[in-house]
């Protein structure tokens, strides 16, 4: 115990904390999938049936075992496939024992010694008168020695002439007998019989490949034998063997067969684990701002309610209307497309192993998903509705996978095809009105701001914006035309555009709380600048106050934590130039620092953020300017960048030197689009007008018709 307390002392209390949350998510998701077998053992004990189980559909199921036994039947009856040897080889050896035998006759020994030899010469025939036979052969004379070998070869050859199988080795004497000349002596015939008989052997021999491949041909030959449930019958009757016949035919009804003991219960549990840890890992170590306790919560209610709908899902109802797209679209919309890959698929791998689906249907989720997760890329977000149309896209690639899959299978029931098509197409169009209905829902929840949510918040009849048009309107158009340079740029360097234009719409709505003390909301009021009443010290603390105040305000609305990063980081903890530089002019430079007229705020961490301060500065100083021509724009853009980048301002934003030239470049495409000048018409321009009409009226003899002096006042004041 000593050792433990120690240990766990030794271990931050955030990572004890984690891995208790891990521990208990995978505890409840091992839970809830092993519900489901509960429903299976709570209808059979020991094997047995508790109850009857009757079809509510049509089942096939092919008896394994009846089918193997057939195969395993017909493949015995297939005859081994002989092949042919070279008769050579036999030939050779015949020859090489005639050989043998002839160099023993030449030896020159004593009869003791030949005696002794002989003995051992005759070891190898198999009885009393093969053994004289060979005794013969050695004591005959070299004419009957050379008559008996010279008989032997011939019968030998036209022995293997004909086929030879193992199986005819048995009566083997029998045939040789048949084949000796007969005008031989019976010890001469006996001699012959002796030799051909040691020398020969199955000249047809097993080619084991072939007989294998033939054999596996007939058992391949055979059809399952299929037992069929049909609606109303019964599939197992209570006090019934559950057998694996009809635990097949149970799980084509709908019933988890699985029972599951605490081991099984382990290693479901264990399964979890492996899952949650590729997801927690991927989070950590590829897309890190979204490795917090939201968006982990966020995942784990989405995953148990689809574990719970499967749960529930009747019997008799095909696993196809799972809404597996309404997962992967929710997960992709409130993360991105990568997230969602990975987390759908280990789900749909969950899910399949735990609840023992078909490779056919885990397929049909896997090309469902991967299509909605594809199709989230393409949203417009502005129109909600396009999420039922994506409904219905994606129902027709459920149909083709379903169709792809019973094609395959090249024998089917139709009602089953229709039915699980019919399936697949609802779960499709009702994924697309759950991810509607419950985008909001979840928004609240776990106040997790979606693309759908940016754009009701960039709708300008919001609350803090319509403030913002009638309490300081200088403000509101000046944020319009950063949201235009920070969208673009966004855009252009691979950042969040949409986030990036609705953070510049509320960046500086903390001005709302004194508007007039800001320069562009004074000349729209017509009044004086209330600056000049104060000194630059308590001038600088009002306008460096905004953020703040503008972070205030957020929480006060509602407004949701991505925005606020916008607010209280586009100034950073850069200095107010104008009111430091005031004053050193009425207090001298010695009496100042810099750091008395810096903002407090955090620097920009995100592109989006760091793109909005440059925009800020960029747009006010380019206003300020009278008519300032191209090359005085890009001159101002590239000091202002410099000098936020200088100043350390960018020092934690992962914006590259590249990004900078991409976002410089697109500033000053943008601006040039807004300083765009009318052409300027000359006074007279309306006389012109009216002389060059009148001079036409009298060259024609058609009347033309005269364009009127309000007609060319009005052309002027449209221009």
């Amino acid at each position: 115990m000593n050792f433990f307390s120690k240990f766990f002392e030794k271990l931050p209390k955030e990572k004890i904390i984690n891995g208790l949350i891990f521990l208990l998510s995978a505890l409840f998701l091992t839970l809830l999938l092993s519900s489901k077998y509960y429903i299976f053992q709570s209808i059979m004990e020991n094997g047995l049936s508790k109850r009857d189980i009757v079809a509510t559909k049509k089942i096939e199921v092919v008896d394994v075992d009846k089918t193997e036994k057939r195969k395993r039947d017909l493949a015995k009856k297939v005859d081994p496939i002989l092949t042919p040897l070279q008769n050579d080889y036999i030939l050779n050896n015949y020859r090489n024992l005639i050989s043998s035998i002839k160099n023993f006759r030449e030896k020159d020994l004593s009869k003791k010694e030949r005696n002794e030899e002989i003995i051992k010469f005759t070891d190898i025939a198999d009885s009393d008168r093969e053994k004289q036979a060979l005794v013969y052969l050695v004591n005959t004379s070299d004419y009957n020695f050379n008559m008996i070998a010279h008989e032997g070869e011939q019968t030998l050859k036209e022995m293997l002439s004909m086929s030879i199988s193992e199986s005819e080795l048995d009566h083997i004497d029998r045939i040789i007998s048949r084949k000796i000349n007969p005008s031989l002596t019976a010890k001469q015939t006996q001699a012959v019989l002796v030799l051909i008989k040691q020398t020969i052997i199955p000249n047809l021999i097993e080619d084991e490949l072939a007989t294998e491949i033939a054999r596996k041909n007939a058992a391949n030959s055979v059809k399952p034998i299929v037992v069929t449930f049909e609606p109303g019958s019964k599939i197992v009757y209570e006090g019934e063997a559950i057998s694996p016949l009809k635990k097949d035919a149970l799980k084509k009804a709908g019933y988890n067969v699985t029972e599951l003991n605490f081991l099984g219960l382990t290693g479901l549990f264990a399964i979890v684990c492996v899952c949650m840890f590729c997801f927690l890992f991927y989070l950590t170590h590829f897309d890190s701002k979204y490795a917090t306790p939201r968006y982990s919560l966020l995942t784990l209610l989405l995953a148990s309610l689809m574990i719970g709908f499967a749960i529930s899902l009747p019997f008799n109802v095909p696993v196809y209307l799972l809404p597996f797209p309404a997962f992967a679209m929710l997960i992709a919309i409130f993360t991105n497309q990568k997230v969602s890959l990975l987390t759908s698929t280990l789900l749909i791998i969950l899910m399949s192993v735990s609840f023992q689906y078909t490779p056919e249907a885990t397929f049909a989720f896997i090309i469902e998903s991967l299509i909605s997760i594809f199709a989230v890329g393409k949203l417009n977000y502005s129109r909600r509705m396009d999420l039922i149309k994506m409904g219905f896209e994606i129902s027709f690639i459920e149909v083709y996978a379903i169709s792809a899959i019973y094609i395959l299978h090249n024998n089917f029931s139709t009602e089953a095809f229709l039915l699980d098509v019919t399936m697949g197409v609802v779960s499709c169009l009702i994924s697309g009105i759950i991810v509607l209905g419950i985008i909001p829902i979840l928004e609240s929840m776990f106040k997790i701001i979606t693309p759908y949510g940016l754009a009701e918040l960039a709708d300008h009849n919001q609350e803090l914006l319509k403030r913002l048009q009638f309490e300081a309107p200088g403000t509101y158009h000046h944020s319009l035309m950063v949201s235009n340079l920070v969208e673009a740029a966004a855009e252009a360097v691979g950042a969040n555009p949409i986030l990036a234009m609705v953070g510049s719409f509320y960046h500086d709505i903390g001005k709302l709380k004194r508007p007039l003390f800001f320069v562009e909301n004074q000349s729209y009021f017509s009044i004086e600048n209330p600056h000049e009443k104060l000194n630059p010290k308590l001038s600088k603390m009002v306008i460096t106050a905004h953020p703040k105040d503008g972070l205030e305000l957020a929480k006060e609305y509602g407004l949701p934590q991505e925005i606020w990063p916008f607010i209280i980081q586009h100034h950073g903890d850069s200095i107010a130039s104008y009111f430091y530089n005031q004053a050193k002019q009425q207090e001298g430079a010695e009496n100042v620092t810099e750091s008395q007229f810096r903002y407090t705020c955090p620097k920009p961490n995100t592109k989006e953020t760091a793109i909005l301060m440059l925009a800020d500065a960029v747009e006010s100083a380019v206003r300020s300017l009278s008519n300032p021509t191209q090359e005085e724009v890009e001159k101002l853009i590239d000091k202002i960048i410099q000098d936020r980048l200088m100043d350390g301002q960018l020092s934690e934003s992962p914006l590259t030197q590249k990004d900078l030239k991409v976002i410089a470049a697109t500033f000053l495409r943008i601006l040039r689009g807004m300083q765009h000048h009318r052409i300027k018409y000359h006074d007279n321009v309306i006389e012109e007008l009216n002389t060059k009409t009148q001079t036409q009226q009298t060259q024609k003899t058609k009347p033309v018709q005269s364009i009127t002096i309000s007609q060319n006042k009005e052309a002027k004041n449209n221009d």
